[in-house]
């Protein structure tokens, strides 16, 4: 876990499910914005270098397809209303415990 940022006492022991998955999923946008910039510097390289028009590439996702390109969505950082939902009431029901 040392290469998210994370020790492994604290994924062990200290940090709840919600967390987990919140850091997790902050570390593949990152992730993914760094692929994505590489995806595009290939395609600027190639767009001077070959043919594009002739192999059948339009756009840099022609190149390479992720999956974030079919599901994106914006501002949640990946996640659907649904886990929105779900972790909002982890978190609710954790703070609840914790005052209670």
């Amino acid at each position: 876990m040392g290469e998210i940022g994370i020790s492994r006492r604290e994924y062990l022991y200290e940090l709840r499910y919600w967390e987990i998955l919140l850091i997790v999923r902050g570390y593949a946008r990152r992730n993914r914005e760094m692929w994505s910039a590489i995806r595009w510097q290939t395609f600027s390289l190639m767009c001077v270098t070959a043919d594009l028009k002739k192999a059948g590439i339009y756009s840099p996702t022609d190149l390479i397809r992720f999956p974030w390109d079919k599901t994106d969505l914006d501002g949640a950082g990946g996640l659907s209303p649904d886990d929105i939902a779900e972790l909002q009431r982890q978190m609710k029901e954790y703070n609840d415990q914790q005052q209670g």
